[in-house]
This record gives structure tokens, sequence and C-alpha cells, in this order.
């Protein structure tokens, strides 16, 4: 029989004479989160934040009465909550803050997420996809329907006639790194503890889920005090093996334009000044990913900036004629690829070094597993004066001087008065932001203008989400960057539609007190899947924000009211800000957009700058290519035409599948 205890908690023995303490579950989760630190290279610090959280009758009252009890025994103990509670508004945004403060925070420290039963938790699902596939830890804590199953079915639960023991929560299992559900006290410590070593290791992170019952979660237990001691899990820096070593330097010594490959392996493992010490040694360049862009200044005489589909000139061209590439902390996606056609040379070799094993075989490349700065180091030591020659060397200055320029040349506003474009306003936000200032993006067609154009000159400056990229993230990724980093100033770079996505955090960013910059890009619709549409012959088809027209409305059914391709839509974005709580700036030019900006910084609230421009006016061509299938068979002129430039790019799409060190 399940015996709920309201009485005042105390210690008692058990069967083995261990002390314990009388908690219920979700009592002892919080005093176990509470207690957990890591460690690396000699630094501990406590793992956990705190705990973001959106109340329902799954756990009200579970998790929710033991942060009260927390909070108001910190209160009045004269000292903080050991797991400070943060109230969102939005399930998934949660998980959003949740994640980009763990990545500002190069995943030494993370965030609890709890949620109810129902739509609570299964919107958290897009959350914990975000975190796995971006390798970044989170801990989420759905409320699952009763273990007794006493009050079958309960509100919003999920009845299968062929399965009695799942619940909606069962969908968390693929998305996760880890999964366990905790249908007896008992098992806690054992999920507990399997979250913890997955949340830790740089390998295997990404979001763990652990669903508890809503009345398991009030049910009290007598637990060892041992499972509440402070516990230090060390971060591993595994260190490469000398043989694998001895490859890729073979393979490297062989090199006449090699090509360095830098993802975000490199930033989590702080391995940006050795990685510019051994580049500054060899004259070898550096192409960055987006998860790796800030690896190098972008001003750093090896750094070519982005490469792949959103990539610089610079960096392109030397991935065409590239003999050796070698990739340091990146999973090789897509658009670091450029879908497989970056790499043209027929006799291109790779060399990988990545902690996770699964990254370090990719391309047919020679594998190094280990931690990106204990591999750069013994690499170094490896090519002892290896260096490439004079003339790649000028090669390489002569590109990034040349995109640099094309760099110069969009960001210039001839007329300060004349209204911008979206390449004139990340020049403008570029700018006027201090060097240690972080710009957060994640979806639309800013995330590739900002990868080819932002000027990233400190290594958590730049903070775009394109594992996943989620529409919706940046409000609250932008203000889990901010309460991670709380001496920076975070510029979260948005466009109307993901906008529209995912507003309602910055109640959460007034609540809080965290000031971030939101500039807000009103383009009405999807400019990013719009220039896509158009290059795949689909015409922009339902990417803008307008009324439908009359044309062709059919009276028979009433369904049918015309194309969209009226008038705009009267949507006002900045009243909307502004009926949240933020201060709200409408700019029309560079003028206006500079005051905005520097008067944004100098407050201590959060702004949103509000400003149109014309989503037509693309950014520099990266002379590169993403791999979108074309519709095959069409009557339209517009696609049979797209149709036969896939075509041509598939040709020179290649697997990649020759093993480069034999």
């Amino acid at each position: 029989m399940t015996v709920v205890s309201t009485a005042p908690i105390s210690a008692s023995k058990n069967d083995n004479a261990e002390p314990t303490e009388r908690l219920t579950v979700s009592q002892a989760v919080v005093k176990f989160l509470a207690n957990q630190f890591v460690e690396r290279d000699g630094v501990r610090s406590k793992f956990f934040a705190g705990a973001f959280g959106i109340f329902g009758h799954g756990n009200v009252a579970g998790l929710g009465q033991a942060l009260l009890q927390a909070e108001i025994d910190a209160v009045e103990a004269g000292t903080e909550p050991e797991l400070p509670y943060v109230l969102g508004r939005n399930e998934q945004a949660m998980v959003h803050s949740a994640v980009a403060y763990a990545r500002q925070k190069d995943r030494l420290q993370a965030w609890a997420v709890t949620a109810s039963v129902g739509p609570g938790a299964t919107n958290m699902l897009t959350g914990a996809a975000l975190a796995t596939i971006n390798r970044l830890p989170v801990l989420l804590l759905p409320a699952d329907t009763f273990a007794t199953r006493a009050s079958a079915p309960v509100l919003q639960e999920l009845e299968l006639p062929s399965s009695g023991d799942v619940t909606v929560n069962d969908a968390f299992k693929p998305l996760s790194r880890y999964f366990d559900r905790v249908w007896r006290p008992e098992q806690l410590p054992s999920a507990l503890l399997g979250a913890m070593r997955v949340l830790t290791d740089p390998v295997e992170t990404g979001a763990a889920t652990v669903a508890i019952p809503q009345d398991v979660q009030a049910e009290a237990f007598d637990w060892p005090e041992s499972f509440f001691a402070p516990r230090t899990w060390h971060v591993a820096r595994p260190v490469p093996e000398k043989s694998a070593v001895a490859r890729a330097a073979e393979v490297i010594r062989s090199a006449r334009k090699p090509l360095i490959v830098a993802g975000g392996g490199v930033i989590y493992s702080r391995a940006t000044d050795a990685l510019a010490s051994f580049c500054a040694a060899t004259g070898i360049p550096v192409g960055q990913s987006q998860a790796g862009k800030g690896s190098l200044p972008y001003d750093h005489p090896q750094s070519v900036g982005a490469v792949g589909s959103t990539g610089t000139t610079a960096a392109n061209a030397l991935a065409t004629e590239a003999d050796v590439v070698i990739g340091i902390g990146t999973r090789y996606s897509d658009f670091t690829t450029a879908s497989r056609t970056a790499f043209t040379n027929p006799d291109v070799k790779f060399v990988n070094i990545n902690v996770a094993s699964i990254d370090s075989v990719k391309q047919g490349g020679v594998s190094v597993v280990a931690d990106a700065r204990e591999a750069l180091g013994a690499l170094a030591e490896a090519l002892g004066d290896f260096t490439v020659s004079g003339d790649y060397r000028t090669r390489v200055t002569e590109l990034a001087q040349a995109w640099d320029e094309t760099v110069t040349s969009v960001y210039a506003i001839e007329d300060s008065s004349a209204p911008l474009n979206q390449n004139q306003v990340i020049g403008l936000a570029n700018t006027l932001s201090d060097p240690r200032d972080v710009v957060v993006c994640a979806a639309g067609s800013m995330p590739g203008d900002l990868h080819k154009l932002w000027r990233t000159r400190d290594a958590k400056g730049y903070h775009v989400e394109y594992g996943f990229s989620c529409m919706g993230y940046e409000v609250a990724g932008g203000i889990g960057a901010k309460m991670a980093e709380p001496d920076r100033d975070v510029f979260i770079m948005v466009g109307d539609g993901s906008y529209l996505m995912m507003a309602t955090e910055l109640v959460t960013a007034v609540q809080e007190g965290v000031k971030v910059i939101m500039i807000l890009v009103q383009n009405h619709g999807f400019a990013s899947i719009g220039s896509l549409s158009e290059s795949l012959g689909s015409q922009r088809f339902g990417t803008d924000y307008r009324y439908r027209s009359d044309d062709g409305a059919s009276e028979a059914t009433g369904l049918w009211k015309g194309r969209l391709d009226g008038g705009i839509l009267p949507v006002d974005l900045a009243a909307n800000a502004a009926s949240l709580g933020v201060d709200v700036v409408r700019v029309d030019n560079g003028n206006e957009f500079t005051d905005a900006v520097k008067a944004a910084k100098a407050s201590e609230t959060t702004t949103v700058i509000h400003v149109e421009t014309d989503p037509l006016i693309a950014a520099p061509d990266s002379e590169s290519w993403w791999d979108v299938p074309v519709s095959a068979a069409s009557t339209l002129d517009s696609t049979r035409s797209a149709y036969e430039t896939y075509q041509k790019w598939k040709k020179i799409q290649r697997p990649f599948l020759r093993p480069s060190g034999q």
C-alpha cells in the first residue's frame, strides 16, 4: 500500500543500519540534484544551475511542492535555493533556454526541466530532439500517469488497446540519450545516477529523460543518506593513441593544400588557443562549421570563415582544392560538406579528430578518438616543423582578404536615412556590438547570412543553433545564453516567422530581469524557405504572410477562397512585443538603428528593435550547394529548370567511402 506522509522529515535507520531520511520522491530528486558537481582541469562547480518548470496536475503536488519547500527552507535560512526555480511560458521553450545555457557553459553546467502529464510532457519532445542532436545536456523530468492505475484513465492519459504500459512519454525514448521511468521509489537512485553519467559524458551527452508518475512523485520513502552525499563527476579529456596520431601525422605531412574544418568540439573542449597555435605554426587554414564558428577570430591569419553551403568563397575555394581535410570536433553535417560536394579533389583524404567514434570515422577518414585540445597538442608534436608552402599561405591570405572586402561591401550603407536590407542589419549589429557580446539565432535566412557575414571576435560570441535549426529557439535560447553569462550583452537575431513561433518567452525575460536585445526583422513571411522554394522551382509558394485573393474562389463549397497572393497581412509585431512588457523601438533606417542599439546596450531592460527589410535582397553567394530534392516531373517551367540544375550538382556529389589512410 502506498503511504503518503506529510509529517516533518526526520532521520531513521534501515535494516543495514545506514542512516536514512524520509522524503517524497520529488523532494529526493531536488536534494540529489543540488548535490551534483562536475570537475574538469581541476575546476569543480555545481552541475545544475536550477530547474525550469510549468506545473499541472501531474507535477504540482510532486516536484512543484518539493521546489516550493526547498525555496522556503532556503529563504528562512537566509540562503539562496540550491536548485532555483524559474517559471517558463512554454515547455519547449524552457528546454531551449536550458540547452542554450549549457552551450554557453561548454556543457559543464545544466538545468532540469519539469512538466506535467500529457501535452505538458509532449511539448518538450522538440526540445529533447534539439538537445540530443546538438549534444548538449539537459535533464527532462516529465510527469507520468498513475503507476498504481487506481484512477485510470486519468486526464490526458493515452490508452492503447495493445499495450497497457505505454504512455506518451515513451515518445522521448528515440529523442533522448538516456531514458528511464521510475515506477517505484527504489528505482530513483539508479535512474538519476544513469542520467548523470550521460549528462556529464562529452560523447554521450544530450537529453536525459526521467519520467516519474504523478502518484510516485508524492510518495514518501526512507532514503539512504549516502544517496544525497555530494558527488563529483569528472569530465574526461580522452587522450589520443600514439599510433592514431602517427597515422594522422603521416597523412597530413603528405598534404600540399590541407584545410581544417573546426566544429563545436573545438569550443566545448576550450581548445581555441591550441588551434590558433597549431595553425600559426603549420599555416593550415581553418574553415568553421556553424557550431565551430568562433574557433578562431575572424581576423586570424589562418581563418577563412564559414565553410559549406552557407560558407565564404574563401573557405569553399580552399575546400575544393584541399588534398587533406582535417575535421576537428565536427560531425560533418550536410551544410558543412555542402551535401558532399565541397571537397572535390579526386585524391582528397580526411583526418578526423573527435571524442565520438561515430564522427571520427566519417568520410572514410583516419580516426583519432580524443579530446580536441589533447589531440592538437599531440599532433603538433608529431608534425614537428611541418608547414605549408609560402605560396599556399599567400593564397589563403588573398582569399580571406577578398571575402573580407565582400563583407565590407554588403555592410556598407550609402544613405543612412534609407531603408535597410538584412545584410546591413547584420553589419550594424556586428559593428555596434562589443567583442564579447553574443549573437543568437536558429532558423530562417538569418543563420546562413550570419555564418557568412558575422565577424566573430570571441569564442563564445556566436550562438546559432543549427543542429536542429528550430524555429522558436531564438527568444528562449537568448534568455538561456544571457542567464549563463550575465556580463555579456546578448543580441537575438530573429525573423518574423520564427518570432511568431515562440515570442511569449519575452515574458520570462521580464519576470527574471534578464536583459536581452532582440533585433526583429520583419519581412512578412518565411524569407529563407521563400528563397529556397524559388531556387527549387516552387515559386515561393506558401511562404508569404498575405491575404487570400478572390481569384478562383469557389462558391460551391465555401472552402476555397483564392490563392495566398493578396495584400500583406496587417500584423504588428512591434505592438505584440510591447504588450509582453518589453521596450520596443521601431526603426526605418541606419541612423535610427544605430541610436536604438546604443540605447539598448545602455538600458537595463530588454529591448526589441523592429526593422523591416526586403526579403529579395540576398547575402553574397557561397558558390556552394545544399541537397534538397527537386520534383522530377512537373508541368511548371520553373520546376523543370530547377531539376536540370539539381542533376548537375548530383553528378559531383561523392560518397567518400575510400579509406584515407590506406
